[in-house]
């Protein structure tokens, strides 16, 4: 395998050259990332993100804003860092609630649930760390709905992660969520691709 890198603007397509392919290149990647979502409790679900994913993203915002190479730079700069970097998993996690009465009420209970995020395989538990770009808990205690999280791996827990049939299960431990799903062996095999 080779070893993960950063997206750079040599990667992209030029805008008329994306268009011709956008609705394959979104198909192909749809289908990819439903190997790699995992819902955890009623609100929750956490996607997994790769190079592809945010190669996607990044092209999705040049062609929706159009801004052009200046544009660019600060969309590389946005999404790099949720590329796996060969000995973390990376991950976007949604709280998600259709009713905006509904929503409101709950991710005012959740602040700091960005912090509580975790992957326990066998004995050995691996702690989410936040993304560090901006602070998603207000300072009056309520979350984003939106959260960015990295799970370093050391080797051993990597090549636990790697094994065939390993169980793997992410929860988070929030006081006002406390909700655990095993990660489907299609799903954690597909993420055991992300280590370098």
């Amino acid at each position: 395998m080779s070893a993960p890198r950063l997206i750079t603007e040599a990667d992209l397509l030029a805008p008329a050259a994306y268009a011709a392919v956008r609705s394959e290149r979104r198909r192909a990647v749809a289908a990819r990332k439903r190997l790699r979502r995992v819902e955890v409790g009623p609100f929750v679900t956490f996607y997994f993100e790769c190079f592809e994913t945010m190669w996607l993203q990044i092209q999705e915002m040049l062609h929706i804003e159009k801004g052009g190479p200046a544009q660019i730079p600060d969309e590389l700069a946005a999404y790099n860092p949720l590329v796996p970097k060969g000995d973390e998993l990376v991950a976007t996690f949604m709280i998600e609630i259709d009713d905006p009465l509904r929503r409101a009420r709950v991710l005012a209970r959740l602040g700091g649930i960005e912090e509580s995020p975790f992957l326990r395989l066998g004995t050995e538990t691996i702690r989410a760390v936040a993304e560090a770009d901006q602070d998603r808990t207000s300072a009056e205690g309520k979350a984003s709905s939106v959260q960015f999280v990295h799970f370093p791996f050391t080797p051993a827990q990597i090549a636990a992660f790697r094994q065939p049939g390993a169980e793997a299960v992410l929860g988070l431990d929030h006081p006002e969520y406390r909700h655990m799903a095993v990660i489907p062996e299609a799903v954690r095999a597909e993420l055991a691709g992300d280590f370098a």
